[in-house]
């Protein structure tokens, strides 16, 4: 599988953007080589199941330039990484738990000239800083998610949502929302996506 299938959902690439895109392949292979962060299995469907469908929160939402967004638990750098190449004048702070995968994500940041990536070996709990959005890929239930960013967002809302959570999930996501006690907008990404992968995935969108 090669990087044609971002582009055919994302025609308007610089050399550049494409450039970074088709670099992610070897990246991976390399460190998760070394680190295990992505599943074996699934390293061969990269652009598929991680790049794409990280881009799937790009289909609800276009980052604006100086915007802030905290991914959460991005594990190897999804959904962080691939936003940050599509979205070069927003800064992305990137946030995980366990070291080694950030040590992933700033190494694969660095070798793709990524500026406006910050990476921090971290929970969301302990972050300050204030942001516009937060995205993040299936970390955990809503529920839980949804009191370790409570009150990290900015007052001022500049985009087409309001600020709040872009989540990517998959699955049936009813009782789990119903759990949660939010009012959230759900996204399918079948419909923005052909790929049988997708049948099932949203992104979940839950003002902050």
């Amino acid at each position: 599988m090669t990087s044609e299938i971002i582009l055919q959902y994302f025609p308007d690439l610089s050399t550049e953007q494409r450039a970074q895109f088709e670099k992610l392949p070897a990246l991976y292979e390399h460190w998760n080589s070394q680190i295990n962060v992505i599943s074996r299995k699934d390293i061969d469907l990269l652009y598929e199941r991680h790049v794409l469908h990280s881009l799937g929160v790009a289909k609800v939402m276009t980052f604006l330039p100086g915007e802030n967004v905290l991914d959460v638990g991005t594990g190897g750098g999804f959904p962080g990484i691939p936003l940050a190449i599509l979205f070069p004048e927003t800064r992305f702070h990137l946030v995980d738990s366990i070291g080694k995968k950030i040590k992933v994500v700033t190494e694969v940041a660095a070798a793709l000239g990524l500026k406006n990536v910050k990476a921090s070996h971290a929970r969301a709990e302990q972050i300050d800083d204030k942001f516009d959005f937060v995205v993040s890929r299936a970390v955990t239930q809503l529920k839980d998610f949804y009191p370790w960013v409570k009150g990290k967002f900015n007052k001022e809302s500049n985009n087409k949502l309001p600020n709040g959570i872009l989540y990517l999930k998959g699955g049936d996501l009813d009782q789990e929302i119903k759990e949660s006690g939010l009012k959230v907008v759900q996204y399918h990404l079948k419909d923005y996506f052909k790929e049988e992968f997708f049948e099932t995935k949203q992104v979940i969108y839950v003002k902050g």
